[in-house]
């Protein structure tokens, strides 16, 4: 009798625990300080694009010159994205801005953004944005960066119930459209993708191009981007991880890679791509070192903070597509945790853009 209660133990210590998964991740948790994007953080992070969309000075326009009379002011060029330093940051200033009403709508100061956002996103101003990306010379104006977050102040708005987002996409149209355009223009035209840490890196522009794509129900638009994301990414191996970060990178080439391919591929696909492309990713031991940033006047320098934000969001959308990666978690949390009490009270070097990416890092952690 004892021997058969010894060998009941033994099968009961030996058969596998069906909440094992969610007890991994509740062990997780309790190593976690969860960054969460609340009411009193908007307060806070929602100045910042408040003030700098309306800030004309100092201004970098990337401006192509074909005659002394193209040379206007940055309101007369772009009068709807004319602040925040320049084109792309005011974009996604005013997707900032979005955001923060949409998910907090009692915030202090919402009548003053509907306000910001009916002045900046008016019918005419988008319209003159379309002619000046019609120019002859402005053809790769802001690709695919700016045209990235464009598409992703327009998912923004289709996904928000209120007749004031029903109002500013419709004025945002014709714009929407000319990039989604360039997007199914310039990808087939792309044979290799640029796997680099700044603006012009494709992974990023294809990710947030395809959420926008998914949200709209735009066949044509995801197609592309899925195909060409493939024919890119999908025969990678030991992504190069240890590389980074490279001196002023913001965005990460190999886990943006990761973002749009697990965007791109199925959850079966995406998992056997990762342990191809990041195979010391499934090691629970796995560490990764934040980007420090030693001079946060300096443009450039500072970048750094936006690479934690921007691997952060990455991180979490692993984590949050495959279970078993919820390791990540913590260190996408760390991240944010050092990078986040910079933002606010920042230079302008800084400030005019971080907001923006601290929001969507945090949004991600859900």
């Amino acid at each position: 009798m004892r021997n058969l209660y010894l060998l009941l133990i033994f099968l009961l210590a030996c058969t596998p625990n069906s909440n094992n998964g969610k007890a991994n991740e509740s062990i997780t948790n309790k190593r976690r300080t969860i960054p969460e994007l609340s009411l009193l953080q908007a307060e806070k992070l929602v100045r910042l694009p408040l003030h700098g969309i309306d800030t004309e000075y100092p201004n970098k326009l990337g401006q192509v010159l074909t005659a002394d009379t193209d040379l206007k002011t940055p309101k007369e060029l772009h009068p709807a994205f004319y602040g925040c330093f320049d084109w792309h940051s005011a974009v996604h200033g005013h997707w900032s801005l979005v955001k923060l009403l949409k998910e907090f709508p009692g915030l202090k100061e919402s009548e003053t953004i509907e306000y910001a956002l009916l002045e900046h996103l008016s019918k005419e101003n988008i319209l003159t944005e379309v002619k000046y990306f019609k120019l002859e010379q402005e053809s790769s104006f802001e690709r695919t960066y700016g045209w990235a977050w464009l598409l992703k102040l327009a998912e923004e708005l289709h996904t928000w119930d209120s007749p004031l987002a029903r109002k500013l996409e419709v004025n945002l149209q014709p714009l929407t459209n000319l990039v989604v355009e360039r997007f199914e223009t310039f990808l087939p035209k792309l044979h290799y993708p640029i796997r680099v840490g700044t603006h012009v890196n494709t992974a990023f522009g294809m990710s947030f191009a395809l959420d926008y794509a998914n949200t709209v129900a735009n066949s044509e638009l995801k197609t592309v981007i899925v195909n060409r994301a493939k024919d890119y990414f999908l025969n990678d191996e030991n992504g190069p991880l240890s590389w980074e970060p490279n001196g002023t990178d913001f965005l990460s080439p190999c886990f943006e890679e990761v973002d749009i391919m697990r965007k791109a591929l199925s959850k079966e696909e995406f998992a056997k791509w990762l342990k191809q492309f990041l195979p010391q990713l499934s090691n629970p031991a796995f560490t990764l070192q934040l980007g420090v940033v030693s001079d946060r006047k300096d443009g450039h320098l500072v970048h750094l903070d936006g690479l934690n934000f921007s691997r952060a969001w990455c991180l979490y959308g692993i984590a949050h597509t495959l279970p078993e990666y919820q390791h990540l978690l913590p260190i996408a949390d760390k991240h944010i945790q050092y990078s986040l009490p910079n933002v606010i009270g920042d230079s302008y070097e800084g400030s005019h853009w971080l907001g923006t990416f601290a929001i969507y890092a945090l949004n991600a952690s859900k």
